[in-house]
């Protein structure tokens, strides 16, 4: 955000003006339009951040600061459209699934397999979410030690050493069981944004406009971003949109969003 303040040789308060108008409209048009999307496959996974500082850290340097700590971003995929049909921030715990649940069921047009991590959180919420009308299974991976030994060891992921699918509820097919494009779009996101890298001082700093930046990225990603296998933007692959998007039409609907919010 300096740096593209320094660029155009503008304030960095009309930078972050700028994003917070950019994120609310965009979640709003999210909210409003990705409704009744088609889907055969859905997986879902959380990724990580932070706000102001990491957790443990959050009562030495500024324990008033609201939504400070740890950040989860609940996502849902569809695995054939590759779109983002739900996503969330906030905690990991069962009131916050239960929420992402109930939103990506008004979401979606039809029954879906859904898959999910081994979050027991996933359990009660898929449930009251659902009930009997979706076919739900969870891949629950399993990890040991890493390899490396010393200061190499303090970088390395946990090592993966095998996973387990489980059938929920309903018919799931045993063979499509998997996580994997979710888990691929983490990949994404952390390259996209830079608030999810790890090791840098490039971490949101406030909550709110940690969720407005998260907005513009799932606006871009669904509607302008040619998806790489697929050739087409993921909205076009679910039938939300018709055409292909450019980023003058998110500067259409943050303008739209403001000239709707001064008529009201």
């Amino acid at each position: 955000m300096r740096s593209i303040s320094r660029v155009v040789g503008v304030s960095i308060n009309t930078v972050t003006k700028l994003l917070v108008d950019a994120g609310k409209a965009c979640a709003a048009y999210h909210d409003k339009h990705v409704r009744n999307v088609k889907a055969t496959h859905v997986q879902c996974d959380e990724i990580w951040s932070f706000c102001y500082s990491k957790q443990k850290n959050v009562d030495y340097n500024k324990k008033d600061q609201e939504g400070a700590g740890d950040v989860w971003t609940w996502t849902a995929l569809g695995s054939e459209n590759k779109m983002i049909i739900s996503w969330l921030v906030g905690g990991r715990d069962s009131g916050y699934a239960l929420e992402f649940m109930d939103d990506l069921k008004s979401r979606l047009a039809n029954r879906v397999q859904l898959t999910t991590d081994g979050h027991k959180a996933y359990l009660e919420a898929v449930e009251d979410a659902f009930g009997a009308d979706v076919d739900y299974a969870m891949l629950i991976k399993l990890y040991g030690e890493p390899s490396e030994k010393g200061n190499e060891k303090r970088y390395s992921p946990a090592e993966w050493t095998g996973s387990k699918r489980k059938t929920i509820s309903g018919r799931p097919d045993y063979d499509s069981i998997s996580t994997s494009h979710a888990e691929r779009h983490n990949l994404t996101m952390r390259m996209s944004m830079r608030r999810f890298t790890r090791l840098t001082n490039a971490f949101s700093k406030k909550l709110d406009n940690h969720c407005h930046a998260l907005a513009l990225y799932f606006i871009h990603y669904n509607f302008v971003r040619i998806h790489k296998s697929l050739k087409v933007t993921p909205a076009m692959a679910s039938g939300v949109s018709s055409r292909l998007w450019d980023m003058e039409d998110i500067v259409d609907i943050i303008d739209e969003y403001q000239m709707k919010r001064k008529s009201n």
